[in-house]
């Protein structure tokens, strides 16, 4: 099975999983490197980990939003494009892929460094991490990248070696439902996969502008999930871009992705 259609499991078939971890109070499931709540900059990565995923990735920075950020991803010319999906080791690698929600986002922010600059940032769902790296090239004073993958963390490391960054701290835990902390900005992107997932964001985004006043961006090209909540009528646009040739090939042909406002009203 090739990793296109392995991609798409991971999006349509197997994303039940990891919503499931991500509405557990727990996290995603443990993997061989050992789970942090707050993973600092000196943290060490696995000698073994760390090369597997320099082999079994591709540096790239194009066919995306944002050719100024280079990333590890899988592409067509690794080998795990090809193989079975049960042959990565390391669970199901979203943060290996470059979603469209998250380029909008960081392509949003590299444009409008205003948005950030000076101000501390929390990037839920990092993923790759590419939008924590955008907020830092923008200037933003804090930045905090979260996942429940702890392979994503060592991947967002990676990723910032690779753009001449000092690594961002990444906490390798599920905050959905805890007290997020006093931020300036959330950003998240594609988190709208599955209906419970959405009602526990929709809450808890909900409860941290009421309480610290924090702003919120949402990146999302437009899924049923998404546009179908009832967060939707609490979204303002606030740009839309056209997606490149080569995400809308990997992504089925999805043609733009939006950045949000995300502005509740009282009576919600």
């Amino acid at each position: 099975m090739a990793f296109c259609s392995w991609k798409w499991l991971l999006l349509l078939g197997r994303q039940n999983t990891f919503a499931k971890a991500w509405r557990s109070r727990r996290g995603g499931p443990a993997l061989r490197w050992k789970r942090c709540c707050h993973w600092g900059t000196g943290k060490s990565l696995d000698p073994e980990v760390r090369a597997f995923l320099e082999e079994n990735t591709e540096v790239t920075s194009s066919g995306h939003l944002t050719p100024e950020i280079r990333l590890r991803l899988l592409t067509p010319r690794c080998r795990f494009w090809r193989e079975k999906p049960d042959l990565w080791p390391y669970g199901d690698p979203f943060w290996a892929i470059y979603w469209p929600g998250g380029q909008a986002l960081s392509r949003y922010i590299l444009d409008n460094p205003h948005v950030v600059k000076g101000r501390s940032v929390l990037d839920l769902g990092s993923g790759c991490g590419a939008t924590a790296i955008a907020a830092v090239m923008s200037g933003a004073s804090q930045v905090l990248a979260n996942d429940i993958d702890p392979i994503a963390g060592m991947a967002m490391i990676l990723n910032c070696e690779l753009n001449h960054l000092t690594p961002f701290p990444i906490t390798i835990k599920n905050i959905i439902n805890s007290e997020a902390g006093k931020w300036d900005l959330i950003v998240l992107g594609d988190m709208f996969y599955d209906e419970q997932l959405a009602d526990g964001l929709h809450h808890w985004l909900r409860k941290s502008i009421r309480i610290q006043q924090t702003e919120v961006l949402i990146g999302d090209p437009g899924r049923h999930q998404f546009l179908n909540h009832s967060i939707r009528s609490q979204l303002h646009k606030v740009i839309e871009y056209s997606l490149p040739e080569y995400t809308r090939q990997e992504n089925n042909g999805l043609t733009s992705s939006v950045v949000w406002s995300y502005q509740p009203s009282e009576s919600c």
